[in-house]
């Protein structure tokens, strides 16, 4: 990771990105007008505005017509580029989203990860042998991220417990067990990058604190937080073949974990040592 921002900077590829971000974040989509005021594309947003009053005056608006200026192209071309590229769809009604080229870069991420290749396998039996969602994340370039998953029944949804999630490493089981594989000096700087924060009442939010409880959770081999990234959901997770190929972890709600959580971890062990950890 960066330390800081770099010097040369590319600012259109920079805009382009945004946008994507911005609309990704919009279901219904963003007309040109909307971009160009969210990604504070100032050319955009003079072209946008322009078509629309000659529109209504019936005035003539092309390239060279001596009422879009040279430097307010920049904007409509970055998103007239990425939609001819895919990565954006303009839709009937003149609102762009996301195009499917995002989908293949995102299936090209996740190939990029290396998972073991019977990974998702083990995931499926575990969710459907308890019943529960069944977690595996890994170090993606020093930080820890969430790479498959098979939902169960009895584990409540987390709609953000998405493959690529990187975030709250130091709020989940599966987080946990990771970090407690990687250096002291280099797990206090991925700490200090993104922060300990307080997800909910329960999160441990002092550096010494959480250094204790991983030590001990190291020990004894299974890690574990109730309640500490989500409110009434608990979380149980394991290290396969000793942290360098990732974690897996079973998710419950509160409820049920008392009940559950020796069951879930015997599971978690039985498949963590049937892959050979």
């Amino acid at each position: 990771m960066l330390s800081g921002r770099p010097t040369d900077l590319i600012q259109s590829v920079s805009r382009a990105l945004r946008i994507l971000e911005e609309v990704g974040d919009s279901p219904e989509g963003l007309n040109a007008k909307q971009i160009a005021h969210r990604c504070h594309i100032v050319d955009l947003l003079h072209v946008a505005t322009t078509v629309a009053l000659c529109v209504r005056l019936g005035a003539d608006h092309r390239e060279g017509g001596g009422v879009v200026e040279p430097g307010a192209r920049a904007g409509r071309h970055l998103v007239r580029t990425l939609t001819y590229e895919g990565y954006l769809v303009r839709r009937s009604n003149g609102q762009y989203g996301l195009g499917m080229e995002i989908a293949s870069r995102f299936r090209d991420l996740v190939a990029s990860m290396h998972r073991p290749p019977q990974i998702h396998e083990v995931l499926r039996h575990l969710a459907e042998v308890t019943g529960h969602t069944a977690y595996f994340a890994q170090l993606v370039d020093g930080r820890v991220v969430l790479t498959d998953l098979v939902e169960g029944p009895y584990s409540p949804h987390l709609e953000d417990l998405v493959v690529g999630f990187d975030e709250g490493a130091h709020a989940t089981a599966l987080g946990k067990a990771l970090l407690s594989t990687i250096p002291v000096n280099q797990r206090k700087a991925l700490l200090e990058e993104q922060g300990l924060r307080p997800f909910t009442s329960n999160t441990i939010t002092d550096e010494g604190q959480l250094s204790h409880e991983i030590a001990v959770s190291a020990r004894s081999g299974v890690f574990t937080e109730e309640e500490q990234y989500r409110p009434e959901v608990c979380c149980a997770a394991v290290l396969l073949s000793q942290g360098r190929q990732g974690a897996i972890g079973l998710s419950s709600g509160a409820g049920r974990w008392p009940q559950m959580s020796r069951a879930l971890v015997a599971q978690l062990a039985t498949r963590a040592n049937d892959l050979g950890c």
